[in-house]
């Protein structure tokens, strides 16, 4: 039973694949379904098969020899991700009615938007699929690469310029992971001599350079992550991205590089060197400096995307903080990290829901306004710890720490938690500033109900071991909840503070435009070293051109003598003939 799931959750997306090319190439344009039931269900049987049990299946055949399984990890990743993914197309079938109406109508632009969209998506969710069951390097990083390649047609959808710019943020930055994390697994894999994600754990354990191996892995999976340095592609895409796609792309494929980091490091292994333990204290400050820098960036911006991928890059920086706690304290990984899957779970849904929300609040539904705010708060106030599986997720990493007496870092994650709540309360009144009539389908608003209820209730369908979540007791309700009034009142203090001033944006996307700057300059040389050569051969052309006419034309005036002898030859040869008789006379 759990091989024929799997099977299905792997050939599944593909048949829906093959379905629409069918499909689209069978039909008229005016019966064309982009996202039909069939198309619904593509993330269906992944869904299924992290609820089947634990399994593991030895495939000799597949590539260098497959390692796939469901374990303690993988079964729930599997079913967050598999269940957003499921919300999004639903949402998606809502978001994109109007443009599927116009595609019906012959506009080819439409069309080819939707079609791209509608193969793409479930290759992406395939490759999502296939790096979570991974245990071997090759299927994982046929998985990623899969997943993040396919996912360039999610931000690009609307074409526009801004999207194209977001989409070359995307693929620059995913290029440059792909190649770190290439690079990563062949140095530590050939060290270790493994094919496998335990071979690579312990190759990086035990190497001498095995710190420099897991910093490549880092800064790799870190592009997906968000992780401060590699992030900028977040709030250029998001804002740019379809309301489904930036749900996913923050909901669970920026947890692709969490589970990367869970997977090749060696954490909570007893005997870690002291360069990893130096490497660990790195990847905690990166972390920290995340929280703390997107949240102050992001409560500035004007966009209400903009201002929730700020908050994807600060909740994944304290993700970092959490997963570094595996090499700087060992011990407190065994109890930490069911709470980091939980803390990973909630905040997939949560911000998903907060996505699907911004289009929401585009087409508002015939509700009453206030039920409809207080449902676009709830997945935020979850977010930020106040209530629901958000007050549960916190508990879970808070008591290993307290425990393991890492009171400090619980400081800084309570502080940076403010951040979270500002930046959700900014996001909102950005979508109260831009908030439009019109009615939602009932579909879009369907899937965004149901994600919100499945963020408030993560630990209740969350399939974690047993025992490895409780409740938080209610003596630390406060110290829990109180984070987030205080990060409101503290967006509210700002925004009446710098209400009288005329203050601009900074611009989304930060150290890109650095980048773009550095990478400009550096590039002036080449530009001058370029238009020399050109000059250069534009002049050599010329030159050659002028020796051509030469040649030319002193063949032409041989032609010309050509065509004279070819009129006197007769006369010429009488001559000749007569010199010749004289000649001979005379020499007689």
């Amino acid at each position: 039973m759990m091989t024929l799931l799997l099977t299905l959750a792997l050939l599944w997306p593909l048949g829906v694949i093959g379905h629409a090319v069918w499909f689209t190439c069978r039909s008229p344009s005016k019966q064309r379904d982009y996202f039909s039931v069939l198309w619904l269900s593509a993330a269906w049987p992944a869904l299924l098969l992290a609820y089947g049990g634990e399994a593991q299946w030895t495939i000799d055949a597949w590539m260098l020899g497959g390692e796939w399984a469901l374990n303690s990890l993988s079964r729930p990743w599997l079913a967050f991700t598999a269940l957003l993914w499921s919300l999004a197309a639903v949402h998606a079938r809502g978001y994109f009615a109007a443009e599927q109406a116009q595609a019906q109508t012959g506009d080819q632009d439409a069309q080819r938007r939707l079609l791209r969209l509608s193969l793409l998506w479930p290759l992406t969710l395939l490759g999502n699929v296939l790096l979570i069951i991974a245990q071997d390097i090759a299927s994982f990083y046929l998985g990623f690469a899969l997943m993040t390649f396919a996912a360039y047609a999610l931000v690009v959808h609307s074409g526009t310029q801004e999207a194209q710019l977001g989409a070359r943020a995307y693929l620059v930055l995913a290029v440059v992971g792909e190649g770190l994390i290439l690079g990563g697994f062949l140095w530590s894999a050939g060290e270790a001599d493994t094919l496998t994600l335990q071979g690579i754990r312990e190759g990086i354990l035990n190497a001498e350079q095995g710190a420099w191996m897991a910093a490549l892995l880092f800064i790799g999976f870190g592009v997906k992550a968000g992780v401060i340095g590699v992030h900028v592609w977040l709030p250029l895409a998001h804002p740019v991205a379809p309301a489904p796609a930036s749900a996913v792309l923050s909901g669970v494929m920026i947890k692709a590089g969490l589970l990367g980091w869970i997977s090749v490091l060696p954490l909570g292994h007893e005997g870690i060197s002291v360069a990893l333990a130096q490497f660990g204290n790195y990847m905690l400050v990166a972390g920290l400096v995340a929280a703390f820098a997107a949240a102050l960036y992001g409560v500035f911006q004007r966009h209400p995307k903009a201002v929730l991928a700020y908050s994807s890059i600060s909740q994944m920086g304290m993700m970092t903080a959490l997963v570094a706690m595996g090499l700087v304290a060992p011990d407190v990984w065994p109890l930490l990290w069911p709470g980091i899957v939980l803390f990973a779970a909630h905040h997939a849904l949560a911000k998903g829901s907060l996505f699907m929300g911004t289009s929401i609040s585009e087409h508002l539904p015939r509700w009453p306004l206030p039920v409809i705010w207080t449902l676009l708060a709830l997945p935020g106030i979850s977010l930020a710890g106040a209530i629901g599986a958000g007050m549960v997720s916190k508990w879970g990493f808070k008591s290993p720490l307290y425990e393991m007496h890492h009171e400090s870092l619980i400081k800084w994650l309570s502080w940076a938690t403010i951040g979270t709540a500002a930046l959700v309360s900014v996001a909102l009144w950005r979508q109260w500033q831009q908030r439009q009539r019109g009615g939602s389908n009932r579909c879009q608003s369907g899937a965004w109900l149901v994600g919100i209820l499945a963020a408030l209730l993560t630990p209740l369908w969350l399939p974690l071991p047993e025992g490895s979540i409780a409740m938080p007791p209610i003596k630390e309700w406060v110290g829990l909840i109180w984070p987030f009034p205080a990060g409101v009142a503290l967006a509210t203090f700002g925004w009446l503070l710098l209400r009288p001033f005329d203050t601009k944006a900074p611009p989304a996307g930060d150290l890109w435009w650095l980048y773009a700057g550095l990478v400009g300059a550096t590039l002036v040389p080449i530009r001058i070293f370029s238009q020399y050569c050109v000059k250069l051969k534009a002049a050599s052309v010329a030159s050659a051109r002028k020796a051509e006419g030469d040649v030319m034309g002193h063949l032409t005036r041989l032609l010309s003598t050509e065509f004279w002898l070819r009129h006197h030859a007769s006369g010429l040869m009488m001559v000749l003939a007569i010199l010749l008789a004289a000649l001979l006379m005379w020499e007689g």
